[in-house]
């Protein structure tokens, strides 16, 4: 897989020197978007405190079936693991069909904490893999959703398409890898243990196999957002409480607004679903990890240690764009914050429960490869580009860089009895 690309030449910073300039560091610092993935900046207001025992502390599991697919306003799990395939080679219209009435019966068994299917016959493989044997759900969620690709042709689904499901759009400053981005289907397993996740998509997989082909699989932890009032607000690996101002679950209005699909789809099957979109993004954390800390709450534009804006209050204070001191706006003009929230968009929201990741090292340059894998849910894969293309002037942009990306349109939820094909197919 390659390596990104060497960063451009870095921009003045504040005062008329770069960051790069002044710490130096090993490994290359790059620029990238972050639609609101940083700092708590995601759209949406919440008040009032949090507490770490809360939604994700109970062992109970999450229905499977119910309006909208589980792992989406599902306070956010601890782990993730999040798999990209494409159709195989002659797949026809029937195998999918066929394989998505599998994936639902075997999905809905998992998130019990069950084994995908029995294992009674010694002459045949195993129905499930085995690794999750006598370990709880863990609130374990499976979420699906289709590509644009999905649609292409190849299997008569072109007219069930939605108008919207296209790819991204060419993005300012992006570097993406095309063997980590897209993908003909998604499976997204969340859950309080890692091994009860990977075993969801690896067992989902295997019942695909001859239909469907690994595209790329990202292994996630520490959530970077919280998706329930009662959840207390994560970090990620810049050390920032992030996803304070995110769209949370009991805010049905926003949600109604900003994340569930509606009539403008074009069809109705997919009313009560939402968009997906998901973004590797790396952190250059050695040249992170260098900054002072007052330019680091500047890139952000909150406090490292509590989380307030720096206009003042608490982390759940609203931040006051308006406030001035000695001439300087005290959120800075290029400040993380300010340019992804909703204020500065139009009122634009997305629904974010992206996650932590590391990958190793980077062998050319010894430093950590690893940063964000950026998910959020939102009604039109417009309001992510709103967003990217208002982050072109971050002052975070030194220090991330874009290497992944993929869109997916996420069907609504199942009744019993119903399955994930024939919502699809009609």
């Amino acid at each position: 897989m390659r390596e990104a690309a060497g960063p451009p030449e870095p921009r003045a910073a504040r005062g008329g020197v770069s960051r790069r300039g002044l710490l130096g560091g090993t490994g290359a610092v790059g620029a990238g978007l972050l639609a609101g993935a940083l700092g708590g900046c995601a759209s949406g207001t919440a008040g009032g405190a949090r507490t770490a025992a809360g939604p994700a502390a109970s062992a109970a599991p999450v229905p499977f079936y119910g309006p909208h697919q589980a792992g989406i306003i599902t306070p956010a799990q601890d782990r993730l693991a999040f798999g990209a395939l494409d159709l195989a080679g002659g797949v026809t219209r029937s195998d999918l069909r066929d394989l998505l009435r599998e994936w639902t019966r075997a999905a809905e068994l998992m998130t019990r904490g069950r084994p995908a299917g029995p294992s009674a016959n010694p002459e045949a493989p195993p129905a499930d893999t085995g690794e999750a044997s006598g370990l709880p759900a863990a609130r374990l969620t499976i979420t699906i959703g289709y590509g644009p690709s999905l649609f292409d042709g190849r299997i008569g689904l072109s007219g069930r398409k939605p108008a919207a499901l296209e790819p991204l759009p060419v993005l300012a400053n992006d570097d993406l890898d095309p063997d980590r981005s897209g993908g003909d289907l998604c499976i997204q397993a969340c859950s309080d243990d890692p091994q009860v996740a990977f075993h969801a998509v690896r067992n989902l997989a295997r019942i695909g196999q001859g239909t469907v082909v690994h595209k790329w699989l990202e292994l996630g932890f520490g959530r970077t957002s919280s998706t329930s009032s009662a959840e207390a607000t994560p970090r990620n690996l810049l050390g920032f409480k992030d996803g304070t101002r995110n769209v949370k679950a009991d805010q049905g209005s926003l949600l109604d607004r900003w994340v569930w699909i509606g009539p403008e789809a074009g069809q109705p099957w997919l009313r009560g679903g939402s968009y997906l979109v998901t973004r590797r993004i790396r952190m250059f954390i050695e040249n992170w990890d260098r900054d002072f800390l007052q330019d680091q709450e500047n890139v952000i534009g909150r406090s490292k240690a509590s989380g307030a804006p720096l206009s003042g209050g608490t982390e759940f204070t609203t931040p006051d764009f308006a406030a001035v001191s000695g001439g300087q706006p005290v959120i800075p003009a290029d400040s993380h914050i300010r340019l992804a929230s909703h204020e500065h968009n139009g009122g634009t929201r997305i629904l974010r429960r992206g996650y932590s990741f590391t990958d190793g090292i980077v062998p050319e340059t010894g430093t950590l490869d690893g940063g964000l894998f950026f998910i959020a849910y939102m009604r039109d894969p417009a309001q992510f580009v709103r967003l990217q293309q208002s982050l072109t002037g971050d002052a975070l942009n030194e220090y991330i860089r874009h290497v992944s990306s993929a869109v997916f349109v996420c069907p609504p939820g199942l009744r019993p009895g119903q399955d994930w094909g024939g919502a699809l197919f009609g």
